[in-house]
C-alpha cells in the first residue's frame, strides 16, 4: 500500500520548500543591471579613448567633469550590484552545506560591498581634485 506522501504532486511535496517568488526580483534586477553596464561601459570607453595620449591635465579636467563622475558612479553601483547577484546565484547552486552557503553569500555581499566603496572613494577623490 502507498503511503500518502508518494500520492501527493511534485507541486505539492515541493511546496513550503522556499518561495517561487522571491527569485523573480533577483532575475530582473540582474537583467536591469546588465543592461546598464553594456550602456555605461560603452560610454566610459569612449570616455578612455578619449583620453588616450592626453597629457594629466588634461585627463584631470575631463575626469573631474560632474557628468563623467556621474556616469563612472553610475557603472560602479551597477557593476557591483550585477557582481554580488551573479556570485549569490552560483554560490546558491553550487554550495550544498547551508553554513557554508550563508557564510560565503555574506562574504560575497561583503566584498562587493568593498569593492564598491573603494571604487566611489577613488571616483569622488579624482572628482573633487584630490
Amino acid at each position: 500500500m502507498q503511503s500518502n506522501s508518494s500520492m501527493r504532486t511534485p507541486l505539492g511535496r515541493v511546496r513550503g520548500l522556499g518561495s517561487a517568488k522571491s527569485g523573480t526580483g533577483h532575475f530582473w534586477l540582474q537583467r536591469l543591471t546588465a543592461v546598464a553596464n553594456v550602456i555605461l561601459t560603452v560610454i566610459l570607453v569612449f570616455v578612455v579613448v578619449a583620453l588616450v595620449g592626453k597629457p594629466y591635465p588634461a585627463a584631470m579636467a575631463l575626469l573631474t567633469q560632474p557628468c563623467v563622475a556621474i556616469l563612472m558612479l553610475l557603472f560602479i553601483l551597477s557593476a557591483c550590484v550585477h557582481m554580488r547577484i551573479g556570485m549569490q546565484v552560483i554560490i546558491e547552486d553550487y554550495v550544498h552545506e547551508e553554513g557554508v552557503k550563508i557564510l560565503a553569500v555574506m562574504a560575497n555581499t561583503f566584498f562587493a560591498i568593498a569593492v564598491g566603496a573603494a571604487s566611489v572613494y577613488a571616483v569622488l577623490k579624482l572628482s573633487f581634485g584630490g
